[in-house]
This record gives structure tokens, C-alpha cells and sequence, in this order.
């Protein structure tokens, strides 16, 4: 059987990718789960992390969104049982690469895949899933009457996210990095009733000339958004920002701008710095800022029953077709390093997955 991991010869270096011959599997343990894998979704490889929490590798195992049929199971598992169909996410410390037949996973990691969910969507939506439950329900409580912003909302993590907002009864505006980005995003529309556009005003940045904060204020009437999940921001002034991408990012002063009182600003930038003016502004208006880190989940199981009921209701959301995934047309095995290499330097705008 053959595995794809990565490479990373020294910090810094870009990562190569290699289908490496395994080994046969070892005997399965107790707890432990054999999963024949029909699809995997590739995902962003955080090298840096996985250095801060001691997990560096000389092979980084690749792919671990994974959906599949149950093939054996450990003696002291209970959740499952040979045939059934099951979707998860490997640990970060996992030596399993997802981009293999067969598999090995603990039961803890897994839920049951609903019959009428494909292998591709299901593997392909359980991570943007958990990051939209992780930023809409445990960082910012999103309820009925609120209003969300979600920036570069055609991506698949701001699709799904505007998605499970309108589901909750919020108000959405979202923003949009081109012409293509704003059709699709005008487009979304529920799955049953009244057929409304899911997001209330899309806001197109492509240009450089729009202001995001005037244009949230304009349609709260002023109040400002409730809720703001952001897709990166900018620190610095223009004139420092290098790459065409940070020109369209909001500058993190606009964000604090548009921030109604009482609001929560969901942030990826993991090296957000904010200046005492920053933090006056904030806390004037009560707001509050907290960082968007969906591996926390799988970091400590001190939530583990939490965790497996989020995997529950994605599977449950997609099964009822109010999560509609950003997917790329199903990748063969043969063509996964190529696929890998493009969304590891963040080229993908759709979610990538292989299907075996």
C-alpha cells in the first residue's frame, strides 16, 4: 500500500510531497478502528505548529479529513461495527496519512457518515464544519436577530460559515476577493422556503475602492455587525503589505470600526497585534476578540462528547442539504501530490478531494 506524506528538509524550506510503500498494518488495537478510505480532503499543512506542540516529523502524514467503511474493529470499541460508514478527522499527532486504502483510527475520532451523504461531500465538508461551529458557537453565541460578518465568504470555510449563520436565523454580509466570488456568494439560496439570497449584501473588494466598515455601518444603520469572522487582516500600513492578496484584506482598525457594541471579532490572523488605541476602542464598545484555532478540539479531549455531537450535526446539515460544500470535481490517487503541492501554497479557492 502506498501513503503520501511530506517532507520538510529544514524550517523555513517548502514542503515536498512523496507516496511512500507502508508497511503492513499493525494488529488493531482496542480502541482502535479499520477504515478502508474512499475519499480524503487535503488540507493546509501547518508546519509551524506542529513544531511549537513537539510534533515535527521527518514524513508529515497528509490528508486527514477522511470518510470511509468500516473493515475490523478493536475488542473494546463500541460505536461501531464492521460495514458501517464513518467520516472524522485524524489528530495532528496521527502517523496515519489519510491518502491511504486502509487505515487506522481510534474510535473517538469518528461518527457515523448518513446514507444519503457521499464519501466526497462528507470528507470534504467535515473541517470547514467544525471551524464554522468553533467561530459561530463557541466563540460568538450566533442567534436569531444577529448580524454576521464573514469575509471572503465564497471560500469553502466562509460558504459553510454563511450557511450555518442563516440557518441560525442571522443576518449575513459577506465579502467578495472578485467578479466570480460575488456571483456565486449572490447566488446562495436555502435549500427549502422562501427562496431569499442567504447573504443580505455582498460587498466587492476586488476594486481596492470600496470601504468594507462604511459599507457593514450603512446597512446595520450604523450599529455595526455583531459578529465578524475574518479571513486575515492587515496590521501595517499599505504601503508595507507585499503580496496582491493583503492589499484586499480589511485593515484591522476597520474591523474594530465596524464592531457593534457587545461585538465578537473571530480572527484567523494568529499574530494579530493590537496597539492601546486598538484595545480603548474595544473596550468601549464591550467588545471582544478571540482566535479561531479548530485543532483545539483535537488538541485536549477534556470536550471529546462536545467534539463528536459538532461532527453529528455537520453530517446531520449535510444530509438535509443546508450545508452545501465549496468542492472541486473529485481528484484521482495518482494526482494527489500535485493537488497537495497547490493547496499548500494556498492556490485552491475550492476544497480538494481525492477519491479513492
Amino acid at each position: 500500500m502506498k501513503a503520501l506524506y511530506g517532507q520538510q528538509n529544514s524550517p523555513g524550506e517548502e514542503i515536498t510531497f512523496v507516496f511512500q510503500e507502508r508497511e503492513n498494518l499493525p494488529p488493531t488495537r482496542d480502541n482502535d478502528v479499520k477504515v478502508q478510505v474512499r475519499a480524503c480532503a487535503l488540507s493546509w499543512i501547518d508546519t509551524k505548529l506542529l513544531s511549537e506542540i513537539k510534533l515535527e516529523k521527518e514524513l508529515l502524514p497528509v490528508g486527514r479529513e477522511i470518510s470511509g467503511v468500516v473493515l475490523e474493529v478493536g475488542r473494546k470499541v463500541t460505536f461501531f461495527q464492521p460495514d458501517d460508514e464513518v467520516v472524522g478527522i485524524l489528530p495532528l499527532d496521527s502517523e496515519e496519512s489519510g491518502l491511504c486504502e486502509v487505515i487506522l483510527v481510534h474510535e473517538h475520532y469518528l461518527v457515523r457518515k448518513p446514507e444519503k451523504v457521499c464519501w466526497v461531500e462528507a470528507a470534504g465538508t467535515v473541517r470547514d464544519g467544525v471551524r464554522a461551529y468553533t467561530a459561530l458557537h463557541y466563540l460568538s453565541q450566533v442567534s436569531p436577530g444577529k448580524t454576521v460578518l464573514v469575509m471572503d465568504g465564497a471560500s469553502p470555510f466562509g460558504t459553510i460559515a454563511i450557511q450555518l449563520a442563516q440557518h441560525r436565523g442571522a443576518k449575513v454580509i459577506s465579502t467578495a476577493y472578485s467578479l466570480e466570488d460575488k456571483q456565486h456568494l449572490e447566488r446562495l439560496r436555502p435549500p427549502v422556503g422562501v427562496r431569499q439570497p442567504l447573504v443580505a449584501r455582498v460587498i466587492d473588494v476586488s476594486n481596492g475602492k470600496i470601504d468594507v466598515a462604511e459599507s457593514c455601518l450603512e446597512e446595520t444603520g450604523g450599529l455595526g455587525v455583531d459578529i465578524v469572522l475574518d479571513a486575515g487582516v492587515k496590521l501595517y500600513c499599505a504601503e508595507d503589505e507585499s503580496t496582491s492578496k493583503s492589499q484586499l484584506l480589511p485593515h484591522k482598525h476597520d474591523i474594530i470600526t465596524l464592531l457593534g457594541v457587545g461585538g465578537r471579532w473571530i480572527t484567523t490572523e494568529k499574530n494579530l497585534q493590537l496597539d492601546p488605541p486598538d484595545s480603548h476602542s474595544l473596550f468601549l464598545k464591550g467588545a471582544t476578540v478571540s482566535f479561531l484555532n479548530d485543532e483545539i478540539w483535537n488538541l485536549s479531549n477534556v470536550q471529546q462528547g462536545k467534539y463528536l455531537s459538532i461532527l453529528e450535526d455537520i453530517m446531520e446539515k449535510l444530509s438535509s442539504s443546508i450545508f452545501r460544500p465549496q468542492l472541486d470535481e473529485p481528484i484521482p490517487l495518482y494526482e494527489a501530490k500535485v493537488s497537495m503541492e497547490i493547496v499548500q501554497k494556498n492556490q485552491a479557492r475550492k476544497r480538494q478531494v481525492i477519491q479513492f
